[in-house]
């Protein structure tokens, strides 16, 4: 396999594709944009200084500055001399940090419990989502064993708190897997104002656990978009560059030699154990159940067992107005999320304990990506 990716990378290493529209602004567009994050009159007072930091914002936004601050990358990577922005630096010291925690024999088992639902009682919706109930359920369950330390990652937020942003995975990696990095240096894109991006904070979570339970509804026979969002912002754990100073930042022709010329795909996540549970309420439940567990065993990690994979309907056909009521009535769901908790809970500490060993690690799959 290798020598015929050689043979392939010696031969040609295809151009990368053009063709698409422009997607810049002119001045006067930009500013127009830039200048409706204000539109409260609260801020009328200060017009003149606003159009001063919109001048400022408009020479970064002509001259791409992505990464204003940089430095140098310094040892340890394979041109030292070249220019890292220091937010990516800072994300990639997060995610050594949670790997040497996880790595650590005498530390506790880290559980990482997701609710992937949007609604919030702080957000339009005033009231509360029955994967968050479902969330606490399985925490309690966790707080329960010895050896065990949890952490409920909310998903919600995105709609409810203020700068909470995933932005969309830029699909770096469908142009060459070395041009999509980990972690993600897609953002921030301060010329953008593509800001605030909670990947860099959600990255660690998932290194450091060893345990991880999904809990999410059904929307729209899909996933909810902010487990959409963070699903697709995780392709780079799976096959991802460590070093962006191979491809010099994003240059795509360079990218796709060094695959061509042989790509290891590193599986950053492989592993660790997952749980998944879906909830709906007419449609979809077994069909999401299977797309986030069939997304995760790709990313080369491994189900608890049988008792750990869950579908079911909350309430089926039934007001969508007294869905907590039906939650409530639910004994045997809310004993099924206990007890796939459990699951997890137990495979994660005969893992610790060397009981439950992985099959096949040693195998090389002859179809990487």
């Amino acid at each position: 396999m290798a020598h015929s990716k050689a043979r392939i990378a010696q031969a040609a290493v295809p151009a990368p594709r053009k063709g698409m529209p422009s997607p810049r602004l002119d001045e006067a567009e930009f500013k127009h944009r830039f200048l409706r994050q204000f539109i409260d009159p609260s801020y009328d007072r200060v017009r003149t200084e606003l159009s001063d930091i919109a001048d400022i914002a408009w020479r970064a936004y002509a001259a791409s500055r992505k990464s204003p601050i940089t430095r140098k990358a310094g040892a340890g990577y394979a041109d030292p001399e070249y220019d890292l922005s220091v937010d990516w630096l800072a994300a990639k010291a997060a995610i050594e940090g949670a790997e040497a925690r996880y790595c650590r024999r005498d530390g506790p088992r880290h559980i990482l419990i997701i609710n992937a639902s949007s609604r919030s009682e702080h957000s339009c919706p005033g009231e509360m989502s029955k994967s968050y109930r479902l969330a606490e359920l399985a925490q309690a369950v966790f707080n329960e064993e010895g050896g065990l330390t949890s952490e409920l990652l909310d998903l919600s937020r995105l709609a409810s708190e203020y700068g909470r942003h995933i932005h969309p995975c830029k699909a770096c990696f469908s142009t060459a897997a070395p041009l999509c990095h980990w972690p993600c240096s897609c953002y921030p894109n301060h010329s953008l104002g593509q800001s605030q991006d909670w990947m860099n904070d959600i990255y660690p979570l998932w290194v450091e656990a060893h345990g991880v339970m999904i809990i999410s509804p059904v929307n729209w026979y899909q996933v909810s978009s902010p487990l959409k969002l963070m699903m697709d912002r995780l392709v780079c754990a799976d096959g991802g560059n460590p070093d962006p100073t191979t491809t010099h930042g994003k240059d795509a022709a360079t990218a796709k030699a060094i695959e061509l010329a042989g790509w290891d795909y590193p599986r950053h996540l492989a592993g660790r154990l997952f749980s998944v549970v879906v909830h709906g309420d007419v449609e979809g439940a077994e069909n999401v159940r299977r797309s986030i567990s069939d997304w995760l065993r790709f990313m080369q990690l491994e189900p608890a067992g049988p008792l750990a994979e869950l579908d079911r309907y909350i309430g089926y056909w039934e007001p969508y107005a007294t869905n907590h009521d039906a939650l409530d009535a639910d004994i045997a769901i809310q004993d099924e999320v206990r007890n796939a908790a459990r699951a997890l809970a137990e495979a994660v500490t005969k893992r610790r304990d060397g009981q439950l060993e992985s099959v096949g690690t040693q195998l090389r799959q002859p179809r990487q990506k």
